[in-house]
């Protein structure tokens, strides 16, 4: 479906961004979230992005071309609680204006651990992206840590957050262990920008 993926830059500051501009598609969420293993997943590669034992190790906006025709995006981790308080002030920052101030982005991708009430950094996230008009897909990852009984209860945890999605088509389960959404995640992909 997709050939070739690439990892481009690290970008700290927004003047650094890829001078060749791209659609982009931006996967965001909480530190230990499962960002970098879904890159990898979703494409069969092992170390395209690359995964820390610590939570909050990602301090830049990562790039990765996918057949040159659109950008992943991983941005920074969020809440990590033995960040430095001045440290996450400064991610918040830098997400929001990437956000605000970036007219590249086509799609984001909500990544929350289906386990766990989304937080109210996430709240935050959403109020963001709703307010930029940003169409955005809400993935649960780690779904294989659920039993059968359990994904019901998380996909209603997250629509008695956000009312106003649509689960049947804005809520999609992960697993990096079980692949468990990728060909669902790749179709969307491959529809928007293949």
């Amino acid at each position: 479906m997709f050939k070739t993926q690439t990892f481009i830059s690290s970008v700290y500051k927004l003047n650094q961004l890829p001078r060749n501009r791209l659609p982009e598609v931006i996967l965001c969420g909480r530190s230990n979230v499962g960002k970098s293993s879904l890159i990898n997943s979703l494409f069969n590669r092992k170390n395209l992005a690359k995964i820390s034992s610590t939570p909050g190790k990602t301090r830049s906006i990562n790039y990765y071309s996918v057949d040159d025709k659109f950008y992943l995006v991983d941005l920074p981790g969020y809440g990590y609680a033995k960040t430095g308080k001045s440290e996450r002030l400064r991610w918040a920052k830098l997400i929001g204006e990437f956000i605000e101030k970036s007219d590249h982005v086509n799609l984001a991708f909500h990544i929350i651990d289906s386990r766990h009430k989304p937080s109210d950094l996430d709240i935050k996230l959403n109020t963001l992206l709703n307010a930029n008009e940003i169409p955005y897909l809400i993935i649960l990852s780690k779904a294989d840590k659920l039993t059968q009984a359990e994904f019901k209860s998380a996909k209603e945890r997250v629509v008695q957050v956000f009312p106003e999605i649509n689960p049947q088509e804005n809520i999609q389960f992960y697993s990096t262990v079980k692949k468990k959404g990728r060909k669902e995640i790749l179709r969307i992909l491959f529809e928007n920008f293949g």
